[in-house]
């Protein structure tokens, strides 16, 4: 009995360290100021700064991460360490109606790669870094 619990736990603490060995490495931090600020101001300034039709209809600005972090009117848009449930990220996607889909007018939406880096940002905790 013994001998079998020994065994046991020799195969639990090296599979322990073998799927620590082949683990996916850690995907790289994304940076707010080199990665998510380009694209913000690329695709969401124009229309996210007091004076901007979308700042004038729901109070969001995007002009800093201090703006961006507190949101709308109505709340909070980014929900740091969860994308799916982040209104920034779901009207990017368009999952919350299409007639609200941002960039507002823009054909096809962002890029894919965009997209990507905007949903890595927030799963990774929407940092100011």
């Amino acid at each position: 009995m013994k001998n079998q619990i020994l065994s046991y736990l020799a195969v639990v603490v090296s599979l322990t360290f073998a799927s620590q060995a082949f683990a996916a490495p850690a995907a790289p931090e994304v940076s707010f100021k080199k990665e998510v600020t380009p694209i913000i101001h690329d695709y969401c300034l124009s229309c996210h700064e007091p004076g901007g039709k979308g700042f004038e209809k729901s109070g969001l600005n995007m002009q800093t991460y201090e703006s961006l972090m507190k949101g709308t009117k109505f709340g909070s848009v980014i929900k740091p360490g969860d994308s799916f449930t982040s209104i920034f990220i779901q009207v990017i996607e368009g999952r919350v109606h299409a007639s609200i889909k941002m960039p507002y007018g823009m054909s096809g939406g962002l890029a894919k790669e965009n997209i990507s880096v905007l949903k890595k940002w927030v799963e990774q905790g929407a940092k100011d870094n």
